[in-house]
C-alpha cells in the first residue's frame, strides 16, 4: 500500500503562487499569518483584471491544489461582485478585481502578518 504526500500549509501557499503567476495574476502577495491569526497560516492575495480572468484562476487553483489532496472547505464572494475567496484551512486565497483589492487593502488590514513573496 503507497502512501499519498500530502504538501504543509507553505507548500500548498506556494504552489497557488505558483498557479497564480503562470496564469498571469497580478500583484500576487504571500503573508504568513502564523502567530498573528487563529484561523489560518498563510493568505495569498491577487489581482485579476476581470470576472474571466478571476473566474478562471478560481478554478486552476482549486484544481492545483487538490490534486495535490489539499480540501476546499468553502468558496465565497463571486467574480461579478469583484472578490473570490478560496479556504484551505490552513491557506486562504484572496481574488480581487483592482478596486475591491483596493478597497479592502488586505495587506495593511494583516500588517502584523510576515511578507513572504510578492509579485508584482
Amino acid at each position: 500500500m503507497t502512501t499519498e504526500e500530502v504538501l504543509t500549509p507553505v507548500e500548498y501557499a506556494r504552489l497557488a503562487v505558483e498557479v497564480a503567476a503562470d496564469k498571469h495574476a497580478e500583484d500576487i502577495v504571500l503573508l504568513d499569518l502564523r502567530g498573528v491569526s487563529d484561523f489560518t497560516d498563510y493568505f495569498v492575495i491577487l489581482t485579476a483584471e476581470s470576472p474571466r480572468q478571476m473566474e478562471t484562476l478560481a478554478e486552476d487553483l482549486e484544481e492545483a491544489l487538490e490534486a495535490q489532496h489539499a480540501r476546499l472547505h468553502h468558496r465565497e464572494g463571486t467574480s461579478q461582485g469583484g472578490w473570490l475567496l478560496l479556504d484551505f484551512g490552513d491557506l486562504i486565497i484572496h481574488l480581487f478585481g483592482p478596486e475591491a483589492r483596493e478597497f479592502y487593502q488586505l495587506e495593511q488590514v494583516w500588517s502584523q502578518g510576515s511578507e513572504v513573496v510578492r509579485i508584482h
